[in-house]
């Protein structure tokens, strides 16, 4: 891409992923995988397609399991994991040696979170050996962070000045000797297992890294901030497992805990990049033929910014790596991707005019039958493909609310003085988004509260991106992506 910067590279995989999964690993239909046409057909997948199976392929299925036995179910089974439609069950992959990893924490003070961390880095591993990066800490914070490392057997290489936590990160990866690395931060902690569970989807030698699921760190009385994050957080990616790939629902994954494969990593992090390093990671992994998976069974808990400010703070932040992930990955990292049709239907909606609804519903049933001719032969194409279109408009419906109260919102708030239309659609956005989410999260936290915290959530996001925008003198990172599938 011209004008980006030189990415680190990533090694590709040295082997066939169809020869991944041993003899006894258990595949399971994911939570959103579909079955039809009498289980000869499943729908689902990143993206969403739809897939036959051959009479023989079909016997393998048990009910939403394949049990691999042979070359047959293991094809088979890596077929469907790599369309996104199932997921191994890492408890019935085969161990490995804790021993074959190395933790490296990136430190920055905060050594009573350190302490914290290692205390369950030990309990959960043992004697592994611990490099803890000191990051430039200031002289009392550095002989601090120096003493809890010590106390726990840790190495500690210090940085002679503050480089953000992807060269952090690297100097670690530098120094490391074994066959896997775990990357921490100071303020997570290791619950029991984690690890372990992790290491066991290394089965798959096409497999780079893996998340386990973020949770919060429980406080005593925590703040309505706090219980909002432990809802609502942007490290938590709910409790599907699945494959992560751009352009998905699970488009990426934290770094504040993985486990990776130290051979695919090459040199690492993004150089320099202090937000988004984690994204530009994965989606560099994937584009080199890697796969990178989510597996929420295990967990790591996170000490979530309990004030409003530092809260704020961190989503600003956040939105403004998105001018860099749009600068080194171009429309990988647009605030939405809409096929042609969905984008039709969101613009005639947004008209709000007589023949709005009319426009929109001629523009699904076109889409509909355009979709029932594409599908492979079963007993109700149409069904099915009105149940795709009908996704289809939900999903495009999701993601031009968000860019209306997310990604666009100052755009938005402007043309909102001036349109009633527009302010009818960032009300109806505002609400229906605010409703939505408390009723698939049912959160610990009262309705009003709940959507006043998603609200400000999205307004610190978004301005971030705004302003990541505006530094990077690129609009990019605001534009979707309109594509055909």
């Amino acid at each position: 891409m011209s004008g980006a910067p030189a990415a680190p590279r990533t090694d590709a995989p040295r082997t066939e992923p169809s020869r991944a999964l041993p003899d006894g690993t258990v595949v399971r239909l994911a939570r959103r995988t579909r079955v039809a046409d009498g289980g000869a057909v499943l729908v689902g997948g990143a993206p969403t397609r739809v897939t036959r199976l051959k009479p023989g392929a079909r016997g393998l299925l048990r009910g939403r399991r394949i049990e691999v036995r042979d070359a047959a179910s293991r094809a088979l089974a890596a077929h469907l994991i790599e369309a996104g439609l199932a997921d191994p069950d890492p408890r019935t992959l085969p161990a490995a040696d804790p021993r074959e990893v190395t933790v490296v924490v990136p430190a920055y003070g905060r050594s009573r979170q350190l302490g914290r961390l290692l205390d369950s880095v030990r309990a959960d591993l043992g004697d592994v050996r611990i490099i803890v990066v000191d990051d430039g800490s200031a002289p009392a914070d550095a002989s601090a962070v120096g003493a809890a490392a010590a106390r726990h057997d840790a190495e500690v290489l210090t940085l002679p000045e503050n480089r953000g936590p992807a060269d952090a990160r690297n100097a670690g990866l530098r120094a490391v000797r074994t066959r896997f690395v775990l990357f921490v931060d100071t303020d997570a902690v290791l619950r029991p297992g984690t690890v372990g569970l992790l290491l066991r989807h290394f089965a798959d030698p096409a497999l780079a890294l893996v998340a386990p699921r973020i949770s919060g760190l429980e406080a005593g009385r925590p703040s309505w901030v706090l219980r909002y994050e432990s809802d609502r957080s942007s490290l938590d990616h709910g409790e599907d497992g699945a494959l992560v790939r751009p352009h998905s629902p699970m488009a990426w994954v934290s770094t504040t805990c993985v486990l990776a494969r130290v051979e695919a990593l090459g040199a690492g992090f993004g150089a320099g990049m202090r937000v988004a390093e984690d994204v530009d990671l994965v989606w560099r992994l994937v584009e080199a033929g890697w796969r990178v998976r989510y597996e929420p069974a295990a967990v790591a808990a996170h000490e979530h910014r309990g004030t409003v400010r530092s809260w704020l703070t961190r989503k600003f932040v956040y939105g403004t790596g998105a001018a860099t992930l749009a600068r080194r990955h171009g429309g990988l990292a647009a605030p939405a991707v809409l096929a042609p049709w969905t984008a039709g239907v969101l613009l005639a909606l947004s008209a709000q005019r007589r023949w709005s609804v009319p426009v929109a519903i001629a523009i699904s049933s076109l889409a509909a039958a355009r979709i029932a001719r594409r599908l492979p032969e079963m007993g109700r194409p149409t069904a099915l493909a009105t149940r795709l279109t009908a996704y289809g408009v939900a999903s495009a419906a999701a993601q031009g609310s968000a860019l209306a109260v997310r990604h666009w919102w100052p755009a938005f708030a402007v043309a909102a003085l001036f349109s009633r239309r527009v302010r009818r659609i960032v009300a109806v956005s505002a609400v229906a988004d605010a409703v939505v989410e408390y009723a698939r999260l049912r959160p610990r936290l009262d309705p009003v509260r709940f959507a006043v915290a998603r609200r400000l959530d999205d307004l610190a996001y978004g301005a971030g991106v705004w302003w990541g925008a505006l530094r990077a003198r690129s609009p990019r990172a605001l534009a979707p992506v309109i594509r055909s599938r």
